[in-house]
């Protein structure tokens, strides 16, 4: 067992300690902060690391706007309106339903209420009230109670299923409301996992997604999960569900992607194996979300989140200018995985954004050198 805590602890020293690197023959060794040979990610234009967004993997000028007047106003109409404008079967409604449903949750959180005192999200408890016949808000609901259910109560607890039986029966509403909207079915797939839905269960909401938007990335994202070991699958179960995804990708999908997303759910704990990152399975599904990224439309709500995972794969396996080629798009913004497991999104992304600045600088590399 000490054993054990040694190699967690050098595993620590090598991929948290290093924020600040310089060259030395090919190899990348600490230096202390304004060492002239340390690396800088500022040199480069990145953003500071307290500056870093970690509610959005990416952009969303609009959505930004108006969950600042949503919050600051707790008048619900400018979340309607923008989720009336947002194309229904698209990925960018289920990332906007997703933050209406986190803020009020979190609001809830830090204002739980009390006497005199209302809660928070109390915006989103009048949108279903006064418009109960609006699917936009019918699906923020259901997602909300989803996310109550991971926030607020531990999986198998008699709290977390009966917020998710309510979760369950607010997605059956929204359903109901906007028959051939996909997004109630993929909040579902959440309650499918939580609930422990049995696999012909869960094969049968999977089939009503692929019915109404069968290229849905986040969808395939949700459905991943479930088919996880973790969970209620295997990883032979999951990488065949991501590598079935990756075949039938119609051209510029970033459904390519999917299979380095089953090798991220099953990564081991501990892994000092360098090699691991530059074997035959993670290279290959490296090379598939390469192939998505280059292949997909600059406007691609999903591309984030593929980059994102890309750089902690490439930083990983030691592939740096590919590494800074994925920084320069996603810089700034942090809220999608791998950074969103850590209890700090932010400081865990400035890590690894610091061992790819140390790396390409290591083997020759400079901001001249980087395009953009």
């Amino acid at each position: 067992m000490e054993i054990l805590f040694v190699l967690v602890a050098l595993v620590m020293i090598g991929f948290v300690v290093l924020p600040f690197m310089r060259r030395r023959r090919g190899m990348i060794e600490q230096v202390p902060p304004g060492h002239p040979d340390a690396a800088d990610p500022a040199d480069y234009g990145f953003v500071r690391q307290e500056e870093l967004d970690v509610r959005m993997p990416g952009p969303d000028q609009d959505l930004l706007d108006v969950l600042d007047l949503v919050q600051r106003t707790q008048d619900h109409r400018a979340a309607a309106q923008l989720l009336a404008g947002t194309e229904t079967e698209g990925e960018l409604r289920w990332q906007r339903v997703q933050a209406f449903a986190g803020a009020a949750s979190l609001e809830l959180q830090q204002r739980p209420g009390g006497v005199g005192d209302p809660p928070g999200g109390q915006w989103l408890r009048v949108w279903r009230a006064e418009q109960a016949k609006d699917a936009a808000g019918a699906a923020v609901h259901a997602e909300f109670l989803v996310q109550q259910a991971w926030r607020t109560a531990a999986p198998g607890t008699d709290e977390f299923r009966i917020i998710m039986e309510e979760a369950r029966a607010a997605c059956g509403d929204a359903a109901l409301l906007a028959p051939g909207d996909p997004i109630p079915y993929i909040v579902e797939l959440s309650v499918a996992r939580g609930l422990n839905y049995s696999q012909p269960e869960f094969e049968q909401l999977w089939l009503k997604i692929l019915d109404r938007a069968p290229a849905h990335m986040g969808a395939h994202l949700a459905a991943l999960h479930y088919w996880c070991e973790k969970w209620h699958g295997s990883r032979r179960q999951a990488y065949a569900f991501a590598e079935a995804a990756a075949a039938r990708a119609p051209r510029g999908s970033l459904l390519a992607a999917m299979p380095l997303f089953a090798v991220f759910e099953h990564l081991p704990e501990v892994n000092l194996v360098s090699g691991f990152y530059q074997s035959e399975v993670v290279t290959k599904a490296m090379h598939g979300a390469l192939h998505a990224v280059h292949s997909a439309r600059p406007d691609d709500p999903m591309l984030a989140h593929v980059r994102h995972l890309l750089v902690f794969f490439l930083v990983r396996a030691e592939r740096w200018a590919e590494a800074m080629n994925q920084l320069i798009h996603v810089d700034g913004h942090v809220g999608a995985l791998p950074w969103t497991h850590s209890p700090d999104p932010a400081a865990e992304f400035a890590v690894y954004r610091a061992l790819a600045v140390a790396g390409y600088e290591a083997n020759g590399g400079s901001p001249a050198t980087l395009p953009h």
